[in-house]
């Protein structure tokens, strides 16, 4: 018995213990529902709100709007495809469902994170060209070629899970379709995969852009203080900062060189606080049996996945609290008797190309 008991362990814990992770008290289940019900509708609502922004309005389809706009496009699909379903799971405690929308549900999961990852994987490269590199590739153009490109890589990455390779499990210790337990080895190596592309290697390649950038950032900032006289006067009078008396005092606001990339910078944060614990916990739970089977599985992945859907309610609402144009726009788009939202402080600022503003001083040599 004691050898038999790993080979039956994968096929009986399940059966025996399902009670055991489907039961969830009432007021549990009342508060997750509650959360899930206002994540599912800031998701909806804000993200179609930022969808109709960029399309209806020309001078919203910049680049890196046109992004920010496929992002908001992959966080509501994931609002409309999952969360209702998994809004459900939680209320009656099973997948009623069925087998194939359970795969099919999986897959528009992993295509819509992966689409989201991606998407801020090439802004956080963007910026990382046009601020350390000094080169501003990006037009509208090819942000459209690279939004294509995401989304066929991430469907070619989602596709074999809504065919059954690997299998899935019909939920019974989460509200949707996850990875479980198991000791088949392309069923492991598909789920790191998964793990790599929707999480890892995007999080290594962000974090080494955003320290690059930093790194830049505050070296202009201290070469820009220390030598004043360094500054281009040119590319001051197109930044609109020849209003002070004299030009060898002046002192320079670097806000404008590094808003746009604190917006990214923010979004990045709030990606890795809302995914890494989920990623982490469904490649562990890949792995390890006693991990997959303990009785409280199902409420902590139901919370782990919550928080990944509040990202999706959390984006739209960075991009009207951080980007003036999105502030301004979702106020034209709202009904005056509606208008209860708080105004941003107007900076009006003239529009440059991005990485003209790293090269001022490059002409001159510094005393």
């Amino acid at each position: 018995w004691i050898q038999l008991w790993p080979y039956l362990e994968e096929y009986l814990t399940p059966a025996l213990l399902l009670q055991g992770f489907t039961s969830l008290s009432l007021p549990l289940q009342i508060v997750l529902s509650a959360a899930m019900i206002f994540i599912f509708l800031i998701s909806f609502v804000g993200n179609l709100v930022v969808c109709l922004m960029v399309y209806q309005k020309t001078a919203m389809r910049s680049a890196i709007n046109i992004l920010l706009a496929s992002l908001a496009f992959a966080d509501m699909l994931l609002a409309v495809l999952n969360m209702p379903f998994a809004l459900i799971t939680i209320i009656t405690t099973q997948w009623i469902f069925g087998d194939v929308f359970c795969r099919v549900s999986a897959m528009f999961f992993w295509l819509f994170v992966i689409e989201g990852v991606a998407i801020l994987l090439i802004i956080s490269i963007d910026r990382f060209l046009i601020i350390v590199q000094r080169q501003d590739k990006l037009n509208p153009y090819r942000a459209k070629v690279l939004i294509a490109a995401s989304w066929l890589v991430a469907f070619v990455v989602a596709f074999p899970l809504s065919v059954g390779n690997p299998s899935l499990q019909i939920p019974s210790k989460a509200p949707q379709c996850v990875f479980g337990y198991t000791t088949n080895p392309g069923y492991r190596a598909y789920v790191v995969v998964v793990v790599l592309v929707s999480f890892f290697i995007p999080f290594l390649i962000m974090l080494y852009s955003f320290m690059g950038i930093l790194n830049t950032v505050r070296h202009n900032a201290v070469r820009i203080h220390s030598h004043p006289d360094s500054i281009c006067l040119s590319q001051a009078s197109k930044l609109g900062l020849m209003s002070l008396q004299r030009p060898f005092q002046m002192n320079i606001d670097m806000s404008f060189k590094t808003r746009a990339f604190t917006t990214i910078l923010i979004l990045f944060i709030v990606f890795i606080i809302c995914w890494a614990p989920f990623t982490t916990y469904s490649l562990i739970a890949t792995f390890n049996s006693h991990f997959y089977h303990k009785h409280n599985f199902f409420e902590i992945s139901t919370w782990l996945l919550w928080l990944c859907y509040l990202k999706s309610a959390l984006n739209p609402l960075i991009y009207y609290w951080r980007i003036k144009k999105f502030h301004d726009a979702c106020l034209d788009l709202v009904p005056k008797y509606f208008k209860f939202l708080p105004q941003l402080p107007g900076q009006a600022r003239r529009r440059i190309r991005p990485s003209a503003v790293y090269v001022c001083g490059e002409h001159r040599s510094v005393v």
